[in-house]
C-alpha cells in the first residue's frame, strides 16, 4: 500500500476500461496503469486487470517479455487506493480483505514470471507501487525517480513484499527505509538494490523505439539488457545512503525504536548530528506502533522465504484494521485532512512490547 494517494482515488472498485491500458508491439506486452491524476493510485480492478493479462501472456508463445509502465511523468504507482479500502471496512464490506489478498497474489505472479518483466520506474514509485516493480527482472529508474515504502506515515507497515525486499538490502538500510518510510532517488535505489538500470527521462522515447524494432533471439531477457545496456548505466556516483551507511548501520540496529531513537538524539557519529536530529524528528511523528511492527516484521523477513514473508504481511493485515492505526492515519491524512493523527499508544514511551509481539502471534510460516 502506500501513503500517497489522489482525492481524485475511486472509492469503487469497478474500474474504467482505460484504467489499465493494454498492447501488444514487437512480441511485447505493455501494461500501462492509466491513473495519471491519481498518480496512477491502484484499485482492486486494476490489480485484476493486470493479473489477467500476465496469465494470459504467460501461456502465449507470441509474446516474449511484459513492460509495466504508468501513464504521465509524475509517478509510476503511487501506491494502494487506500480511500476505497477505508470506506470498505467503515461499510462492512469485504473489498479491503480482498484487494490484499489479490494484490500480494500479483506481485508474487511477477516475482516468479517465466518472461522478462521490465518495470519502467519513472517518477513517484511507492507502497503498492514497489510491490509491482520489485520482482521484475529490469528495474529502470530515471532522475524523475522517488522510491518509498512510506507506509509508516499512516499507521501501517510496509507490506507488498516490503518484509522480503527491504530485510535484504545490506546492513540496516532497509530498517532504516520501512521504519521512517523516506523518500530515495536513482542514486539510493541502485546502491540498495532496488533498481538495476538508471536511464534519463529524456531517452525513454527512445528506448519505446528500441523496443519495437528489437530483434529477439531464444534469449529474450539477455536481449532486453543487452538493449539497456546501451541507452542506460548501473551504478550513479554520490548515493546519499552510502555515505550514511556506517551511520545508519549503528542507529538502525538497536533493540527496539524507542533505542534508536534515543541514539539518534544523544549519539554523535562523525559529522552526522544534523542528519540523526531530523530523523528522531522525522519518526516522533510516525505511528509509534506501525514503525515497532515494522521492525520486527522486517527483522523476521531476514529468516523467511519470498512466501513466508507474503503470507506474514497477510497475518499482519488479517489484524490491523481492527487493532492498528491505519483507518485514523488515513482519516488524519486523506478524510478529514487535519494532518494530526491520534495514534495508539500516542508517544513510543508507551509502547507495549506485549502488544507489538502479539500482532505475530499464531504465525507459523506457511500463512495459515
Amino acid at each position: 500500500m502506500t501513503a500517497q494517494v489522489s482525492s481524485q482515488a475511486s472509492r469503487a472498485c469497478d474500474a474504467t476500461p482505460d484504467e489499465v491500458l493494454v498492447e501488444v508491439r514487437n512480441h511485447i506486452g505493455y501494461l500501462t496503469l492509466n491513473r495519471p491524476a491519481g498518480l496512477n493510485a491502484i484499485t482492486l480492478s486494476m490489480v485484476r486487470t493486470l493479473q489477467q493479462h500476465l496469465d494470459h501472456w504467460a501461456q502465449d508463445p507470441l509474446i516474449h517479455a511484459v513492460v509495466l509502465r504508468g501513464a504521465g511523468d509524475k509517478a509510476f504507482c503511487a501506491g494502494g487506493d487506500i480511500r476505497s479500502l477505508y470506506d470498505s471496512y467503515h461499510s462492512g464490506d469485504s473489498l479491503h480483505q480482498d484487494f490484499f489478498v489479490e494484490e500480494y497474489a500479483l506481485d508474487l505472479t511477477i516475482h516468479h514470471y517465466r518472461k522478462p518483466v521490465l518495470a519502467l520506474m519513472d517518477g513517484f514509485v511507492l507502497g503498492g507501487g514497489m510491490g509491482l516493480v520489485q520482482g521484475a527482472d529490469l528495474r529502470v529508474v530515471t532522475e524523475r525517480s522517488r522510491l518509498a515504502m512510506p507506509e509508516v506515515a499512516i499507521g501501517y507497515f510496509p507490506d507488498v513484499g516490503g518484509s522480503y525486499f527491504l530485510s535484504r538490502i545490506p546492513g540496516e538500510l532497509g530498517i532504516y527505509l520501512g521504519v521512517s518510510g523516506v523518500q530515495i532517488r536513482a542514486a539510493d535505489a541502485l546502491y540498495c538494490g532496488l533498481a538495476d538500470w538508471h536511464l534519463d527521462s529524456s531517452k525513454l522515447d527512445l528506448l519505446n523505439q528500441r523496443l519495437d524494432r528489437l530483434h529477439w533471439s531464444d534469449s529474450p531477457l539477455k536481449d532486453l539488457q543487452g538493449l539497456l545496456a546501451r541507452l542506460a548505466v548501473q551504478a550513479l556516483p554520490d548515493a546519499p545512503l552510502q555515505a550514511l551507511r556506517p551511520v545508519i548501520d549503528h542507529f538502525f540496529a538497536q533493540a527496539d525504536v524507542p533505542s534508536i531513537v534515543e541514539q539518534l538524539r544523544t549519539v554523535t557519529i562523525a559529522d552526522s548530528h544534523e542528519w540523526a536530529r531530523s530523523t528522531a524528528d522525522l519518526l516522533e511523528t510516525r505511528s509509534p506502533l506501525a514503525m515497532a511492527v515494522t521492525l520486527e516484521m522486517l527483522r523476521h523477513g531476514r529468516q523467511l522465504s519470498l512466501e513466508q514473508c507474503f503470507a506474514l504481511e497477510l497475518h499482519l493485515d488479517r489484524q490491523w484494521f481492527e487493532r492498528g492505526d491505519l483507518m485514523e492515519g488515513v482519516r488524519a491524512l486523506i478524510i478529514d485532512k487535519d494532518k494530526t493523527p491520534h495514534w495508539n499508544p500516542p508517544t513510543l514511551a508507551a509502547l507495549d512490547a506485549d502488544r507489538v509481539a502479539s500482532f505475530f502471534s499464531g504465525f507459523d510460516g506457511s500463512g495459515s
